[in-house]
């Protein structure tokens, strides 16, 4: 997996969902800050990789 450049091992990709589905499974309510911050991530990266560099 690619990520603006940085390349994510398969495994790193498995321990970061498996740690995201606990923290959903004890702490729902984080879940909508969780995918908030996820969004504006993007969505800066996407502004600044196309209308800045």
């Amino acid at each position: 997996m690619n990520f603006f450049g940085i390349g994510i091992t398969g495994l790193v990709a498995a321990i970061i969902a498996i740690v995201l589905g606990i923290i959903m499974i004890v702490k729902p309510r984080i879940v909508a800050y969780l995918i908030g911050a996820y969004l504006i991530f993007i969505g800066a990266m996407f502004f600044i990789q196309e209308y800045l560099l």
